[in-house]
């Protein structure tokens, strides 16, 4: 699961990337629920939220259903 995951990471990291941002994946529990880590302006950005909700977050759940939310940590 954590390589479909980051499959999904390398294709949001270049927007990111170009606003002066990343991210991290961090774990992922047992109950499908992955924990990434903004970084770089990303992680204090005041559009952060929005960013992991309408990018990160929609990119990962289309690309496995399974996945039951996406949270920062």
């Amino acid at each position: 699961m954590k390589e479909k995951v980051e499959a999904v990471l390398n294709q949001v990291r270049p927007a990111l990337i170009a606003d002066g941002g990343n991210v991290e994946l961090v774990d992922i529990t047992p109950d499908n629920i992955v924990k990434v880590r903004l970084q770089g302006h990303c992680g204090n950005c005041p559009m952060a939220m929005m960013t992991l909700e309408m990018g990160i977050k929609k990119a990962i759940q289309e690309a496995l259903p399974e996945i039951k939310d996406v949270v920062a940590v």
